[in-house]
C-alpha cells in the first residue's frame, strides 16, 4: 500500500524541485563541502565519555547489594577509560587548532 503512491504516482522532474532549499533563498555554495574529520572524532569520544555515565547510575543505585566485587568491577572499568582518556589526550585527539 505504501509503495503504490511511488510505483503510480506521476513523476515531473523538474531543475526547481530538485534544487536545495535553504530558508526560501538559493544555495549560496556546494552543500557538499569537505567536512573535517575531527568533527568526528569530538563526537564518537563525546560518545564513549558520556556512555561511561550511563553506567555509573545503575552502579550508584546497587553498590551496596553488589559489594567489593563490583566496586573493584567499576574500579577497573573507570581505570579503562582514564586510561583511553590519556592516550586520546596524549595523542593531541582533544587539541582543536
Amino acid at each position: 500500500m505504501l509503495a503504490a503512491g511511488s510505483l503510480l504516482g506521476k513523476r515531473n522532474p523538474d531543475p526547481v524541485k530538485n534544487a536545495p532549499y535553504e530558508c526560501g533563498f538559493p544555495a549560496f555554495e556546494n552543500a557538499h563541502l569537505p567536512f573535517d574529520v575531527r568533527f568526528y572524532l569530538v563526537a564518537i569520544l563525546f560518545i564513549i565519555f558520556d556512555l561511561e555515565t550511563a553506567f555509573f547510575f545503575p552502579w550508584a543505585l546497587v553498590l551496596r547489594k553488589i559489594g567489593w566485587f563490583g566496586f573493584t568491577a567499576m574500579m577497573l572499568f573507570l581505570g579503562l577509560l582514564v586510561i583511553g582518556f590519556l592516550y586520546e589526550w596524549k595523542r593531541g585527539a582533544l587539541e582543536w587548532e
